[in-house]
């Protein structure tokens, strides 16, 4: 599944920056003896003046949501079955195109050069239908992915309706930005079990 990219831009900085000026300012305006407030246990906080984030491990998610699982097998098969359609079409264009060959010495001047014609007019046939199978198949892959993000937008938005982070970025172990991660932050249980509990509740 691919998922916007979470970029570190000036304005995530700002945010960063602006977040740790209130938490300093915060405690300049009280006694400056005073310890900052501890964050409870079970909670990710990522500053303590209340600053929290969260990340979603997507190869763990994909790994383990059912709903992705089930129609990425379906994306799959199609795949495999446009593939088959392909490769079956070609071999038996190799085929006829040996077996014109074989009859070269037994074809008229014209005979052959009629059956060069329509091999490469098979040839031609076969090499757009690749690129319209193609075309399709990709249409249908974006609208998948497509779906996924809005889907796990959705469930995020329900999942932090209580705001109780500021961001919740995504994690890949073969390509993130994420060059640091500590467990205590990662929410991808909660969002797999939330997600695998909503597509299995009946609609009413």
């Amino acid at each position: 599944m691919r998922t916007r990219k979470q970029l570190v831009t000036k304005g995530l900085l700002a945010a960063l920056a602006a977040g740790l000026l209130m938490s300093c300012q915060g405690n300049k305006a009280g006694n400056s003896t005073t310890p900052a407030a501890t964050p409870a246990a079970g909670t990710n906080t990522a500053a303590a003046g209340g600053f929290k984030m969260a990340y979603v491990d997507l190869d763990s998610l994909e790994a383990h949501f059912e709903y992705f699982k089930e129609k990425r097998a379906v994306l799959e098969q199609k795949q495999q079955q446009m593939d088959n359609q392909l490769q079956g079409k070609a071999r038996a264009l190799q085929s006829e195109y040996a077996d014109l060959q074989r009859r070269a010495n037994t074809l008229t001047q014209e005979q052959g050069e009629t059956a060069q014609r329509s091999l490469m007019s098979k040839q031609q046939q076969l090499e757009q239908e690749a690129q319209n199978l193609r075309a399709a198949y990709t249409e249908q892959e974006t609208k998948f992915n497509e779906e996924l993000q809005k889907r796990l937008d959705a469930f995020l938005k329900s999942f932090n309706a209580d705001k109780r982070y500021a961001f919740i970025f995504s994690y890949r172990s073969t390509a993130s930005n994420i060059l640091y991660k500590d467990p205590a932050y990662d929410v991808t249980a909660d969002v797999i079990k939330g997600m695998n509990a909503q597509d299995s509740t009946p609609a009413k």
